[in-house]
């Protein structure tokens, strides 16, 4: 899919939290500080975040595990905070954790996996409605195909499902600055790709530039509602 690049007070932290839970593979690049788990790198900036994700349009991200009940005892054992327990919308056992830097994370039972975890989700939060027009905003533009999940408007990138939630008192802080600073996707083809969101009206932050150091090729924009989004071209190559 890409990755999730959070801002932390401490990278030694957070490596440990993902290494340690999640069975995260530290990566081997210089100047590129983070973590692949299967399905998603998560990067880490030195930066104290202006707050965590819950509150914020990107409310957490989501992954399965072999056993909930189990990987619960192993985050209580270390300290982690559990948010909740519940039965999550697709019938499994799921959990609410908070990591280092106020970062919250969703767990959800998938008793065939044979490893300690595996990306599933990003879970945006949207006034009832507005959720719909975010749905067909990314399949409109990055040919995301609308699902259900359970009983959620959801779509599908590759590797990757878009959870789009409902809230009464629906966030209206933009995600930059936060603990989830922003959400990365890996894009063939990026250069035609930034024109062709142009031409669709859509506004780059940051327009399209290789960074020549790194062998990747970069561009930022935000989305309808305050997600702050990279696009990347080469950045799955780690």
């Amino acid at each position: 899919m890409g990755h999730v690049h959070l801002n932390v007070t401490n990278i030694d932290v957070q490596k440990k939290f993902w290494i340690e839970n999640f069975g995260a593979v530290p990566l081997k690049k210089e100047g590129l500080q983070g973590v692949k788990v299967p399905g998603m790198l998560i990067l880490f900036r030195q930066q104290a975040p202006t707050g965590g994700c819950e509150g914020t349009m990107m409310d957490h991200f989501g992954f399965k595990v072999p056993s909930t009940s189990e990987a619960l005892k192993h985050f209580r054992a270390g300290g982690i905070k559990v948010q909740s327990e519940f039965k999550g919308t697709e019938g499994f056992p799921n959990a609410y954790v908070i990591g280092p830097d106020d970062v919250k994370i969703e767990l959800q039972e998938d008793t065939s996996l044979t490893v300690p975890a595996v990306a599933y989700h990003l879970h945006y939060m949207n006034a009832p409605g507005d959720q719909i027009k975010l749905m067909n905003w990314y399949a409109a533009n990055f040919g995301a195909a609308i699902k259900k999940r359970g009983q959620h408007d959801a779509a599908d990138i590759p590797g990757m499902n878009l959870t789009f939630g409902v809230t009464r008192n629906p966030p209206t802080t933009p995600t930059k600055g936060r603990s989830v600073d922003h959400v990365g996707f890996e894009v063939k083809n990026l250069e035609a790709f930034c024109k062709k969101l142009e031409a669709n009206g859509v506004k780059l932050d940051v327009p399209y530039r290789k960074v020549p150091a790194a062998g990747i090729a970069i561009a930022f924009l935000t989305d309808p509602f305050g997600t702050y989004v990279e696009l990347t071209e080469g950045l799955d190559q780690f």
